[in-house]
């Protein structure tokens, strides 16, 4: 009886307080990473002539993206998978409703809109901001030294595997392909582009992500084991990351409608230009988280 007593009422108060903790960060999260968004008129315009269809897509795609991510640093700690998707699900509301605060408060949003255009503005916007919710985790807490030795922090304690570092370069290079892939800028350097330029983006893409994870010492960077020759890590991840970040490029730039009536060279050209910064936040991405 007094084991029943003396244990849960601890328990449960320190996980309330690290749980209302990480939904102020994801708040904060949300915020700092999708503002660029939410003030940028082309993922507004995005809300009234999107494709349902795609737009569904890339919703539905990000709830797994989610939920993958909450296990790897969610609000707090995750023992199962039934807590990391209520992580997820917590992390998209709080993207919507962030989205939808802010483009009112800015005017975006305006009596004058239907419906259909207030949900359309607000599910595009919803999807960075509910990564940059689940993101905010980690970039936003664990400041104190009490939080660096927390050996609860899930940041800090798990490890990733191979799988899980590629995942990770994807989320990267979908979060920073979300903001520019809707501009109008990607169709206009395709048309400007030589081949050459696309060789040099290409090798120059290559070798900043080299660059960033294995080369400048950032806090966060991979030192390779001892006896690993140097192209070891530029097959096993340079390269596989910067075909995710192609993959990324090409998926995000189809479903803003940016390949539409486009022959394949343009296409193929906005795939190359896009991909650049989507390896540069693959390889960050594997700094930071």
């Amino acid at each position: 009886m007094k084991q029943d007593m003396a244990r849960p009422p601890i328990a449960r108060g320190l996980d309330t307080d690290k749980f209302l903790a990480g939904i102020a960060r994801g708040i904060a999260g949300a915020l700092l990473f999708a503002l660029p968004m939410l003030m940028t008129m082309e993922m507004w315009e995005l809300g009234f002539y999107m494709d349902r269809m795609r737009l569904l897509i890339l919703m539905v795609l990000n709830v797994p993206l989610l939920i993958v991510l909450s296990d790897r640093v969610g609000f707090e700690y995750t023992t199962n998978w039934r807590e990391a998707i209520r992580d997820a699900s917590i992390a998209y509301c709080l993207g919507i409703v962030a989205s939808g605060l802010i483009l009112v408060v800015i005017g975006v949003i305006t009596p004058d809109n239907t419906p259909h255009e207030i949900a359309g503005m607000i599910a595009v916007q919803s999807v960075p901001a509910s990564i940059g919710a689940m993101l905010g985790r980690s970039q936003l807490g664990g400041q104190s030294q009490q939080d660096d030795n927390d050996s609860d922090d899930p940041v800090r304690e798990r490890g990733t595997g191979y799988g899980g570092e590629l995942f990770l370069m994807a989320v990267g290079a979908l979060f920073l392909n979300l903001n520019v892939a809707p501009t109008e800028e990607m169709i206009l350097l395709s048309f400007k582009m030589t081949p050459w330029h696309a060789v040099l983006i290409i090798v120059a893409s290559l070798a900043l992500m080299h660059g960033f994870v294995y080369t400048l010492s950032f806090r966060g960077s991979h030192d390779l084991a001892e006896g690993t020759r140097s192209w070891h890590a530029f097959v096993r991840f340079t390269i596989p990351g910067y075909v995710i970040a192609g993959l990324i490029s090409a998926f995000c730039l189809w479903t803003f409608h940016r390949t539409d009536g486009v022959g394949a060279t343009e296409i193929l050209m906005m795939i190359v230009i896009l991909s650049f910064p989507g390896a540069i936040g693959a390889a960050a991405a594997r700094l930071i988280l």
